[in-house]
């Protein structure tokens, strides 16, 4: 059974197996967690992702799925890049959200890792609610069969660690 922890803090400070990185469809970098994650993680991590670009992602990655590179500078052996989706009112992108997760987790059986580190995926510029993100989070990491041993949440702020302190209940 995979053990669920949270902390409030920077990301790109956690020590873990794989970070999860809540990238954007180019994998060049962007702002928020992927901006910090390529600064931090230094220049062999935009390396990979060119070549992924070059290869299998040449019109990006699709939302939903998960792909890693190197860590680069960052104290981990790998960054799982997943792209969450636009929140809508209008339409029902909970699945995609899931799909982040159960994708990342995957990968990370196929690298072998045993420790995970998850951002609040989607909530920062893509706009979803992060109670609505903390729910549809847990749930789908709890429910997903994988050899993780240890999901931890990595949260910002102390609104995104409230959030997710009470799905984890």
């Amino acid at each position: 059974m995979t053990v669920l922890t949270l902390v409030q803090g920077d990301i790109t400070r956690e020590h873990a197996d794989a970070l999860v990185n809540a990238a954007n469809s180019s994998l060049l970098g962007g702002g928020g967690v992927d901006g910090a994650i390529h600064r931090r993680g230094g220049p062999e991590i935009l390396a990979e992702c060119r070549r992924l670009r070059a290869s299998r992602y040449g019109r990006g990655l699709p939302v939903g799925q998960a792909v890693a590179t190197t860590a680069g500078r960052l104290d981990a052996r790998w960054v799982i890049h997943t792209v969450g989706p636009v929140f809508s009112r209008e339409e029902d992108r909970s699945e995609l959200l899931a799909s982040c997760h159960r994708a990342s987790l995957r990968v990370a059986d196929e690298l072998g890792a045993r420790t995970v580190a998850f951002p609040a995926i989607s909530t920062g510029v893509y706009r979803w609610p992060l109670d609505d993100a903390a729910r549809i989070a847990v749930e789908t990491v709890r429910n997903t069969t994988t050899a993780v041993e240890e999901v931890v949440f990595v949260l910002f702020d102390g609104p995104a660690y409230e959030a997710f302190a009470r799905r984890l209940g």
